[in-house]
């Protein structure tokens, strides 16, 4: 294993606060005077100071992995590096380089826990999962691209979440015909046993398509409304449903428990949302391009990276848009160790970053508003794990306690 030290400035330190609980019951913790969360009268619970952060700045970041012991890998595709970092002491360790071999990657695009404190990589460059060893050693790697295409049975099993037990969930996708769907299927991924099946049915953004047959484009429409999803640790299956805005959880079982409907205020896109639309593809580099081409043998080979460009002189009026926002981002949901879904949701141009968190009755339980530029990418033993984005488009990793 290659390691490469860095360090960098502390600026939080490592103060710990008084949250309010759930019930609205403070709980003291010795030793300080500022709040690291506070609710407020309308019953929102605010993160003020995070406990620590990780002043390296970085390209992007999407999902952090805590380790036993309390340090967290953080994977950046753009920067291509894959980081050990100990929030506590603002340093970090660079595992791995860059390249195709053991012990490589391409684009290290996120981790993710598996059982026996062993870690999922995903290297999307060199389309691979990687599974790194508790001593953090690179081992067995496998395909993230299953099945045929040709036959229109090709999976991309790039984790949208992995369970306690290790399996995988993915968005389905395949042939040409599928794009004609509104909807998708969330597949469930057995990788040791090799076995895939169906848990959910989600609808997806909708799309516009233009040109011929033989040479036809497809676009998203930005901001158009879809089902969101995410993966408990016990394996339970949380859908955010756009039509009304209410969560269902799926148990292994297929059992279904299916929550009230939640009010929100409906908000018109004009000229700031179109924009913060935009600015906002820079949490993900970009997004992700996919390619495919024939190798000469007959086999169909895949090119897959993340980051593309981004103009702030872009036409956003060439785009086909909604005439609301949706109430909630249709995006991976994070959900926490004590298995509650926090549900990021929509609010104008200006307004700051704010959850819905669900527990397991399909209830919202709080509301949790983030200071400007942040999102929710992680969690650990009673942490929050969140990413500040700069006006630059750097990231930077914080760490709060988990009201």
């Amino acid at each position: 294993m290659t390691t490469k030290r860095w360090t960098t400035r502390n600026s939080a330190g490592v103060a710990r606060a008084r949250l309010l609980g759930a019930a609205g019951i403070a709980v003291a913790v010795a030793g300080c005077s500022d709040a690291s969360a506070r609710r407020s009268a309308d019953g929102t619970v605010r993160l003020a100071e995070p406990e620590a952060v990780f002043d390296q700045a970085l390209s992007v970041v999407q999902t952090v992995r805590e380790m036993p012991d309390g340090r967290v890998l953080v994977a950046d595709p753009l920067g291509q590096v894959l980081l050990l970092v100990d929030m506590d002491a603002g340093a970090a360790d660079t595992l791995g380089t860059v390249g195709e071999g053991p012990d490589e990657y391409r684009q290290p695009d996120a981790v993710w826990a598996l059982p026996d404190d062993r870690t999922l990589l995903v290297d999307l460059g060199n389309t691979r999962l990687t599974e790194v060893s508790p001593e953090l050693e690179f081992g067995e790697t496998r395909p993230y691209v299953l099945g045929n295409p040709m036959q229109g049975s090709m999976v991309m099993a790039i984790p949208q979440a992995v369970d306690g037990e290790g399996r995988v969930y993915a968005r389905s996708m395949g042939g040409m015909s599928s794009l004609q769907s509104d909807s998708a299927y969330v597949l469930r991924m057995d990788l040791e046993a090799e076995t895939i099946d169906s848990v959910a049915r989600v609808k997806i953004p909708g799309t516009t398509r233009t040109g011929t047959a033989n040479s036809e484009s497809i676009s998203q429409i930005p901001l158009s409304p879809a089902d969101a999803w995410g993966v408990a640790d016990d394996g339970r299956i949380v859908v955010v449903r756009v039509a009304d805005y209410h969560v269902e959880w799926i148990s292994p079982d297929g059992s279904t428990l299916r929550g009230p409907p939640v009010e929100y205020e409906r908000l018109s896109i004009g000229t700031p949302e179109k924009e913060a639309w935009r600015d906002s593809r820079s949490e993900t580099g970009g997004g992700m391009s996919i390619s495919a081409f024939a190798d000469g043998s007959g086999s169909i080979q895949f090119s897959v990276s993340r980051g593309g460009p981004s103009s702030d002189n872009e036409d956003l009026d060439s785009y086909s848009w909604p005439d609301d926002l949706p109430p909630f981002y249709g995006s991976r949901v994070p959900v926490d160790p004590s298995g509650r879904a926090w549900v990021r949701t929509y609010g104008g141009a200006d307004a700051p970053p704010v959850y819905d968190v669900f527990g397991a009755s399909g209830e919202r339980e709080i509301v949790v508003e983030l200071l400007p530029g942040r999102r929710v990418v992680g969690f650990g033993e009673g942490k929050a794990y969140l990413v500040r984005m700069d006006e630059y488009g750097l990231q930077y990793v914080e760490r709060y306690a988990l009201p």
